[in-house]
């Protein structure tokens, strides 16, 4: 048999609240629904986005079929060609009454978590997380079309059968850009459409239920690097001046790093002051204030003592499953800790610092930005041995996996907290445009000797590194011209939540 335990979640609120699963009374489907549904096509959805997406699978399964394999196929492409008109994040599982149909599946992308397990009787089980023992057969659901099990079709000897529905060719979504030009017009065509992908998941965000005010509705997770950065610098030009906004940077105490440290010098050492990211941050935090006053950032020091890290391993590792190596539970303990929220921020201009916890429920992500603007070190490599097409390779090859790669391990453990994480560089209109430009108008490899890491700062043509280069310009545009130069750091040697005991522990490791 299979079971859902998918564990809807309504985090923002949009609309009329609805309690989940939703069931029609007259055919008896039912609808488990995770994630938002910003547009169908290119219409904005008004009020609740679930209750839309159901009522449109019930029209589209509306007519009951007949024994005609034709007639079921029509029906299963009908639910698949819907939900690719479906802009936004969204993991779902839709059974059909009326044909005994169970469906179920992720966005193209796979930004919300979704996970299946086989037991050894048949039966399966659909979940958001791992709801079993962490032994148990759990597997991400691909991001690759919507699986459909027909129930009618059961037996004894074949028991329950699955078939995947792949999503229809969508060229602007998939294809390697097929041409080379350069335009400059790229650095405003890049601010028009990050602000549109920001204002459908920033602005008009309702204050929780239970409170009448709350200081603060959104919050970044802020590296102070350029990605992060970039889209906080856009936010305050969309956001009223009196919301204020947490940045929620995370810092750990890593005995390894310590230890190596004190071996060199003698002085006092800081566990969390020296984490690059925190330098960065606070660095980042300073030029925001300067760049845009007039709005309370509120930069949230999130410390985190390696026996408290050692005290939510299991958790953690519970989260994170079917992932299981030393880089997942690396990258995930920086996101758990992040978005649980609670840390410390400075008094006014003291030095002071007191405890806060933030009460934003959506948190703003830059997740995405390397894979689509070459930000990583292995596009630079690409690029130095193939040139463009060796890039366009390695840009499609990374695109093409961040859903099974990062976004459904994300989710779980970001949701955890009840909080919701947003991809401005995932926007389905924003992957559109992005994936139309020229290779070389969104970075610069090739244009100059090489990275270039203080240019000067009066200069109307600075030169910047290559990675994320268009990037770069508008964040250097926009004022916030010391995260313009930032280098790439990944997040778990940033805030140094990797590597943590000494030896030659690799990030492919299997957890033991």
């Amino acid at each position: 048999m299979a079971k859902s335990e998918e564990m809807p979640r309504d985090i923002n609120g949009r609309g009329v609240l609805v309690t989940q699963p939703l069931q029609d009374p007259q055919t008896d489907s039912i609808l488990c629904w995770n994630g938002e549904a910003w547009k169908i096509d290119n219409t904005l959805i008004a009020g609740n986005d679930t209750r839309t997406i159901f009522d449109n699978l019930l029209r589209a399964g509306s007519k009951t079929p007949d024994r005609a394999l034709d007639e079921r196929e029509r029906l299963d492409d009908a639910i698949v060609r819907f939900f690719s008109r479906v802009s936004g994040p969204f993991a779902f599982i839709f059974y059909n009454a009326r044909q005994g149909s169970v469906y179920y599946g992720r966005d193209r992308l796979g930004r919300r978590s979704l996970l299946r397990s086989k037991a050894h009787n048949g039966d399966i089980v659909i979940s958001s997380v791992c709801s079993g023992p962490s032994t148990t057969n759990w597997a991400e659901v691909e991001a690759d079309g919507v699986y459909v099990i027909h129930l009618a079709n059961i037996s004894e000897n074949t028991g329950l059968v699955e078939k995947r529905i792949a999503w229809p060719e969508t060229k602007d979504l998939h294809d390697s850009i097929p041409r080379l030009s350069l335009a400059t017009p790229a650095v405003n065509g890049l601010l028009m459409n990050l602000r549109h992908a920001l204002a459908i998941r920033a602005v008009g965000i309702p204050t929780p239920p239970a409170q009448t005010s709350t200081p603060a509705k959104v919050a970044v997770l802020f590296s102070g690097g350029l990605d992060c950065t970039l889209l906080t610098r856009i936010m305050h030009d969309l956001l009223p001046q009196d919301q204020d906004i947490d940045l929620l940077n995370v810092a750990f105490e890593n005995p390894r790093v310590l230890k190596a440290t004190a071996a060199r010098s003698s002085a006092m050492v800081a566990p969390y002051s020296l984490c690059p990211d925190r330098v960065t941050g606070l660095s980042t935090y300073a030029e925001l204030q300067q760049v845009c006053p007039g709005r309370t950032w509120r930069f949230v020091s999130i410390d985190v003592s390696y026996m408290e890290t050692v005290s939510h391993r299991s958790q953690v590792t519970t989260l994170i499953h079917p992932h299981n190596t030393e880089m997942d539970l690396s990258i995930a303990r920086a996101l758990y800790f992040a978005a649980r929220g609670v840390g410390t921020i400075r008094s006014g201009s003291s030095d002071d610092s007191r405890p806060y916890s933030s009460p934003a429920r959506v948190l703003i992500s830059g997740l995405g930005a390397d894979e689509l603007f070459g930000g990583y070190t292995r596009h630079a490599t690409a690029f130095s041995r193939m040139g463009f097409q060796g890039l366009s390779n390695e840009l499609e090859l990374d695109y093409g996996r961040i859903g099974k790669r990062n976004l459904g391990r994300d989710d779980r453990i970001i949701s955890h907290w009840g909080r919701e994480v947003r991809y401005p560089y995932l926007d389905e209109d924003f992957l559109r445009w992005t994936l139309r430009l020229p290779l070389w108008e969104k970075c610069g490899f090739g244009q100059c000797p090489g990275p270039v890491s203080v240019p000067s700062k009066n200069t109307d043509d600075p030169l910047l590194e290559p990675s994320k280069k268009l990037l770069r310009l508008l964040s250097w545009k926009l004022g916030m011209k010391s995260a313009a130069t930032e280098k790439k750091r990944a997040i778990q040697f940033g805030a140094r939540s990797a590597k943590m005991e000494a030896g030659r522990t690799k990030g492919t490791q299997v957890l033991s």
